[in-house]
């Protein structure tokens, strides 16, 4: 059985998330998180929640590095899951710059994020291998659409929400001069609070 250490190292922690883990204390909370919410299939729930999903967000690099990010929208449903670790979203007619899928022609590797307003917040990460194409079959089931984009999930794992704004303005858990910070109730559920690092001082 793999630890949550050897999974968190595998599919999502390097030497740098773990340099400043280990400055904030944050290791163990980093491991149990792996191990408790990272998974390398699509729950039922992850499928329902990402096609119900009008947008997102998605995370390129070219192949020296510099990074992209851009936002992706449509009419719920425009992105489906279809496999157990699979997912496909098409490419409307933009700009012509092709940034993203540019980078992603000579770089698979990419990042979605996905993330539901209001009052039940929510985030979700997908972090996997994508690849471009102007004849798979499925495209023509997407209206619009002039390519196809798959992504092979190699990580999906949800974050805490806490500083998603909800309908009525800031997160409640946005820091606020001279208030005691709000904390999220993650923190004291069971299978959490015994590995919750402390939280750093801040300058007064």
């Amino acid at each position: 059985m793999t630890s949550a250490t050897n999974l968190g190292d595998q599919l999502l922690y390097h030497e740098g998330n773990r340099r400043l883990q280990d400055q904030f204390e944050s290791r163990r909370i980093a491991d149990r998180l792996a191990e408790v919410t990272l998974r390398t299939a699509f729950t039922d729930d992850d499928k329902a929640f990402i096609e119900s999903a009008p947008f997102f967000f998605l995370a390129t690099a070219d192949a020296e590095g510099h990074p992209d990010c851009s936002f992706k929208g449509g009419i719920p449903g425009f992105v489906r899951v279809t496999g157990p670790s699979e997912l496909a979203f098409p490419d409307y007619d933009g700009n012509g710059m092709f940034k993203s899928l540019g980078n992603v022609v000579i770089n698979p590797n990419v990042g979605l994020l996905f993330i539901a307003m209001g009052e039940k917040p929510r985030r979700l990460r997908v972090n996997g291998s994508a690849a471009v194409s102007r004849d798979d079959a499925l495209m023509q089931s997407f209206a619009g659409a002039q390519m196809l984009v798959r992504v092979s999930a190699r990580a999906i794992f949800p974050n805490c929400p806490r500083y998603v704004p909800g309908g009525d303005g800031p997160s409640p858990y946005c820091p606020r001069p001279g208030e005691e910070p709000v904390e999220p109730a993650w923190k004291t559920f069971d299978v959490f609070k015994d590995y919750v690092h402390p939280r750093q001082p801040t300058p007064k």
